[in-house]
């Protein structure tokens, strides 16, 4: 037996010890030879009928282990919960954390020598992510491929963006109530996650641009047999990397960050983004600031054109020849950190160096971007986001990125949602919704609300979009011109706890600025005042987000879960 894999703790022992660990396994059929110190591979998987997007991992953990069995591992495939964010109330990203944690222990405290990830909806792919930094034993993620396209009465619908759509569109009397029911079956119509650039399709190409996913398999729809393919590459590939011992500390590098941070430039990829990659990069143990997500990609044009931004959806993405051809024009512009090692045991520049583009229309050359360079996500600071700001210029209005205007304030989403449908509402297309409650304390979780439905007498006279300003997030699927992030949030005493209806805010995004128009004095006037809302909970798990939570500019991770903790073989009891 191989006596230095982390495995043979358990079922290299011999003895009392070794025959518990033994015997119990041989119980659902394994022959003693599977003890005879191959690596053994755990197969997290998500997968969950309360998670849609994850449903069907249970066929790529099938595929996973026949390339594990390939290549004379022994795969042990174990359940993990799932962070849907279609269904969980109040948002999935309340336990984002939670799901971290329990992916990290188990891996800790099983017999594993390397680990493959599988993940589907937004949250998975990044709660997966920061355990394997924290861990770090070998690891590779297999993300679980977007869903077909979806098709509506003749032309491409996506999700999410499409449920945005067909909500203007239903509260400006513009379709029917019977249209939206027959539309959500024609938007989801097989396995997968989210086919617009959302937030499961961007962390899904930010698994590859950090390397830690296999060339080319973030885009292969669900359904498509190169899905589960890939999936059995990826079995087999995690056994080389345990005898190569290539784990996540050698991927997740300063480097890898820099990689992913301009290819979400260049996909026009979801803000949520940032705020993962800050919380797996604070697992990993490298320094990055809401500020590296700005300055790296200026230089960085948008060359996908995918829905919420563009016109096109996964399905012609993948087709188009998927992200090795983004990461290459990347590489060949001299934006790429090639060298970079990814799980292959290449650079990624190596690794993609052969892509070609099937259409260009879908993906745009260099010369002839889809979006310029610097219409990437911006961060914003000033009085009103001294931690910093959000906006993702590609989906907003050009018209309105220098902008001022009135402030109308709603202390909750819910509160603006009880009064948008008021005919006499007092608004006007040129005012600033600005929705505060919404951050990681304040909710909790900071949920997806930020980009809240126009007041519907402004939708019924055409206006298509204003400015909102939230301490929330907003869905990758979503689009306008939509402030996002607002860090410190309102619920610890941040500035935007002090706005009120009637000041005056300015954004002006190309000084990268947001500015609320009242003077300090007053500021200290009202903060005097100002009382900080009653604590969501007392007890349990929301208490323990609450009470140890950081900020959106830290990646809205728990502050006892920053860094790793090592794969140190745990005590044995027995």
């Amino acid at each position: 037996m191989t006596g230095n894999r982390r495995s043979a703790a358990w079922f290299g022992e011999t003895g009392r010890a070794g025959m518990i660990y033994r015997s119990w396994m041989r119980n659902q059929g394994f022959g003693p030879e599977v003890f005879d110190g191959r690596p053994v591979i755990g197969i997290a998987t998500s997968a969950s009928e309360l998670a849609p997007c994850n449903a069907h991992l249970d066929r790529v953990a099938e595929a996973v282990k026949r390339g594990v069995w390939q290549a004379g591992g022994f795969p042990l495939v174990f359940p993990t919960m799932a962070t849907g964010e279609t269904l969980m109330r109040p948002t999935a990203m309340l336990y984002r954390n939670l799901m971290a944690m329990e992916v990290e222990e188990l891996i800790r405290a099983n017999p594993l020598d390397g680990v493959v990830l599988l993940s589907g909806c937004d949250k998975t792919t990044p709660a997966m992510l920061m355990a394997a930094a924290s861990v770090d034993i070998p690891a590779v993620m297999v993300t679980g491929g977007p869903m077909l396209n979806g098709k509506y009465r003749g032309e491409d619908v996506g999700s999410g963006t499409h449920v945005w759509k067909f909500e203007a569109e239903l509260k400006a009397g513009r379709m029917t109530q019977e249209e939206c029911f027959f539309a959500e079956g024609c938007m989801a119509r097989s396995n997968g996650h989210c086919m617009t650039m959302g937030t499961a399709s961007t962390m899904a190409c930010m698994a590859e641009a950090l390397g830690m996913q296999l060339p080319g398999s973030a885009t292969w729809p669900a359904v498509d047999a190169r899905r589960f393919e890939i999936a059995q590459d990826a079995g087999r590939r995690i056994v080389a990397m345990v005898d190569e011992e290539l784990r996540p500390s050698g991927i997740l590098t300063r480097e890898a960050f820099e990689n992913a941070i301009r290819v979400n430039a260049a996909i026009g990829g979801s803000t949520n983004a940032i705020i993962h990659l800050l919380a797996i990069a604070g697992r990993a143990g490298v320094r990055l600031s809401m500020d590296d997500f700005d300055v790296p990609a200026r230089a960085v044009p948008t060359l996908v054109n995918l829905m919420p931004s563009g016109k096109f959806l996964m399905e012609d993405f993948c087709y188009a020849g998927g992200l090795p051809v983004v990461m290459r024009r990347l590489a060949e512009a001299g934006l790429l950190h090639s060298s970079a090692v990814t799980v292959t045991g290449k650079g990624a520049g190596d690794n993609v160096s052969g892509a070609e583009c099937w259409n260009d229309e879908v993906i745009t050359p260099m010369d002839a971007p889809f979006q310029p360079a610097g219409t990437a996500t911006a961060v914003l600071r000033g009085n009103l986001a001294p931690g910093g700001a959000v906006i993702k210029q590609s989906a907003a209005s050009p018209e309105l990125l220098t902008h001022r205007g009135r402030a109308l304030v709603f202390d909750t989403a819910e509160d603006y949602h009880a009064v948008c449908d008021d005919p006499d509402m007092d608004v006007t297309e040129s005012d600033i919704l600005v929705i505060r409650g919404a951050g990681p304390k304040g909710y909790p979780g900071m949920p997806e609300v930020s980009n809240v439905v126009l007041p519907a007498k402004l939708l019924k006279a055409g206006v298509t979009d204003m400015i909102r300003i939230c301490d929330g997030r907003m869905s990758g699927t979503g689009y306008g011109t939509v402030v996002l992030h607002v860090t410190p949030e309102s619920a610890v005493g941040g500035p935007l706890a002090l706005v009120r209806t009637g000041d005056e805010i300015t954004l002006d995004v190309p000084s990268r600025s947001l500015t609320l128009h009242v003077d300090d004095a007053e500021l200290d006037r009202r903060r005097a005042q100002w009382t900080a809302p009653e604590p969501v909970s007392a007890s349990g798990y929301t208490w323990l987000y609450t009470t140890h939570v950081l900020q959106a500019d830290e990646g809205a991770d728990f502050d006892f879960l920053r860094g790793k903790r090592g794969h140190a073989v745990p005590r044995d009891s027995h």
